[in-house]
């Protein structure tokens, strides 16, 4: 779904200027329930057949209000003169907006003798209020669902009255619409689709938890060097060279990410070849590097030249980034001196969890099924038989807020403090 499309995927196009016709067969009425209706996005385009042009009669000679209902140049017939719409008290002609303007929601002309008059004025300022969402500056998920449930019972109000079954599938078309736009809406602030519960502002969206899984898959598969410690250099280094293939990084990050083994490691993989640093840099300069003169490494194998591994943009990966940089410098995990692995756990933990804090996706039972062991410890550079020590002390943490490992799965729940960082699965 596209926030602000028409009716029929295409953008939604102001009314203003844009022609129309009333006309049906002979004999029609008004539109009521006995009636059909004739909109501009019928096949072959909602013009009824056009009269041939009077014997020497140029096409440039068509009356004006031939060319307000929208006749082109180089059209192949012209239209019969739109017969003038009946007067209202005030005279004004019925269905008329002023200025030339029509009833108009989507690709839809609304039938300025459509009764009841309350429905064809809804259905009139409901493709106004439609238009006037798309140029707001930023999106509001809430208004939009709002409107989308406003024309779902628009249109099944239009298509009892017209017996028209296009109207009632577009009218359910709505309906969904505003169902996910709202899920939609629910997921970004953390709450309930119903609106029960705490508004937890996350730190990733959706789609961003889901390349953050993409990255954790693609290190898992991919590890220069076996250890903890260097998995977790690796996954905070691919974080900041992702786009571009190179990072600053400062000897505070290093030192915060690995202690005491940070220069250890940082030189095992400029040995092995995946990372680079510049010409007259050590691995001992790197971890004295200033903020206002961070260190540029290279990542050659995230190098434009080299196959992309992944597809998201810059805003996305500086949000990733920070994400997992709140995970691995978490207070209280380092107040309990979390190892590199313990670390990765966290990150492990976060990215695979839904909103609600619970581990994996949705199982048969409310518990949820968790996540495989396996690939848990694959990840984290653990045996699976070592995870549950490192689950406690996640547990220890407060990160946690409880955790098994029993039937080969991980489950449990994150602590309420760290909700913000859920993968939202």
């Amino acid at each position: 779904m596209s926030a602000g499309t028409g009716d029929r995927g295409g953008r939604f196009v102001d009314g203003a200027g844009s022609g129309r016709t009333d006309r049906g067969k002979p004999g029609r009425g008004a539109v009521t329930g006995g009636g059909t209706v004739m909109f501009s996005d019928a096949p072959g385009g909602g013009w009824p057949s056009a009269a041939p042009a009077s014997e020497g009669r140029e096409p440039s000679a068509a009356p004006a209000s031939e060319h307000r209902a929208g006749v082109g140049a180089g059209a192949a017939s012209v239209p019969r003169a739109r017969p003038t719409p009946r007067p209202r008290p005030g005279g004004v002609p019925a269905g008329h907006l002023g200025a030339g303007r029509w009833g108009k929601i989507g690709q839809r002309i609304v039938p300025d003798d459509l009764q009841p008059d309350v429905l064809r004025l809804e259905l009139t300022e409901l493709g106004d209020a439609f238009r006037a969402y798309q140029r707001r500056p930023e999106p509001d998920l809430a208004v939009l669902a709002e409107l989308h449930d406003r024309k779902a019972r628009a249109f099944a109000l239009w298509a009892d009255v017209t017996g028209d079954a296009s109207l009632r599938e577009e009218a359910e078309r709505a309906e969904a619409a505003a169902r996910t736009t709202r899920e939609m809406n629910a997921n970004r602030l953390g709450i309930a689709v119903d609106g029960d519960g705490p508004v937890i502002e996350r730190l990733l969206t959706r789609g961003q938890a889901a390349h953050a899984r993409g990255v954790l898959e693609y290190l898992r598969a991919h590890a220069p060097l076996p250890g903890a410690e260097a998995r977790l250099a690796v996954l905070m280094l691919t974080l900041r060279a992702a786009r571009a293939g190179t990072g600053n990084v400062t000897g505070q990050d290093l030192t915060g990410w690995l202690q005491g083994d940070a220069e250890r490691v940082l030189q095992e993989l400029v040995d092995v070849g995946w990372l680079r640093l510049p010409e007259d840099v050590s691995a001992d300069d790197a971890l004295t590097s200033r903020p206002e003169e961070p260190t540029l490494v290279t990542v050659p194998s995230l190098l434009p030249t080299e196959p992309r591994p992944f597809s998201f943009g810059k805003v996305t990966r500086a949000r990733l980034s920070g994400w997992a940089q709140r995970v691995v410098g978490d207070r209280k995990l380092r107040k309990k001196k979390a190892g590199a692995a313990t670390r990765l756990l966290a990150v492990y933990t976060a990215a695979h969890s839904r909103p609600d804090g619970r581990l994996g996706e949705r199982g048969e039972g409310a518990e949820g099924a968790g996540v495989r062991l396996d690939a848990v410890a694959s990840f984290c550079a653990l045996r699976p038989e070592d995870v549950a020590g490192h689950a406690e002390l996640l547990v220890a943490a407060d990160w946690l807020a409880e955790a098994d490992t029993d039937g080969g799965r991980l489950r449990g729940r994150l602590g309420e403090r760290v909700l913000p960082l859920s993968g939202l699965l």
